[in-house]
């Protein structure tokens, strides 16, 4: 199972909005600068975002993005399938009727064993990306990072958040 970098990016791009205070908002320029992304692709990622509920917009000059939901209820299963999408990475194709010796429709009136198990992993993934909430990732990212790094983090939120309404 391959994962876009887009997923990467907004995920980080996620718990950077979960640091900022109510009723404040980053641009995307901001985001891509504090990733070191370049702002049109994470802007396509942003908006998959958007349309799927997790962040809201604010446009004009003072505009931005901002968490449209409190962080414990994001999942990095929901900021993953807002990204790549909910289609099953394997898709069936019922290789075994084909060939010499392909089974019948007889046969294959069972589920192909090879797409359920394909299936069955997938839906543990997907679980247990849904399990990782962005609180958890946040935390996480907090304890690891120095007490000078906090303080710098904290002085560029505030030099780059915007206030919405």
């Amino acid at each position: 199972m391959k994962i876009g970098k887009g997923v990467e990016w907004v995920a980080h791009a996620c718990a950077i909005l979960a640091l900022l205070p109510p009723k404040r908002a980053l641009s995307k320029e901001s985001l891509a600068e504090f990733l070191g992304v370049p702002a049109p692709y994470l802007a396509k990622q942003l908006q998959a975002l958007s349309r799927s509920g997790i962040v809201l917009t604010h446009r004009g000059a003072k505009g931005g993005y901002r968490l449209a939901k409190s962080a414990d209820l994001i999942s990095l299963w929901d900021i993953t399938a807002s990204v790549e999408g909910t289609a099953p990475s394997f898709r069936c194709t019922e290789v075994r009727q084909n060939g010499p010796c392909g089974a019948s429709e007889k046969e294959c009136a069972g589920p192909c064993h090879i797409a359920s198990a394909f299936a069955r992993a997938e839906a543990q993934y997907r679980d247990s990306l849904g399990k990782v909430l962005l609180t958890d990732l946040v935390a996480a990212g907090t304890n690891e990072a120095t007490d000078s790094r906090k303080q710098d983090i904290g002085l560029w939120l505030e030099q780059h958040a915007t206030s919405v309404a």
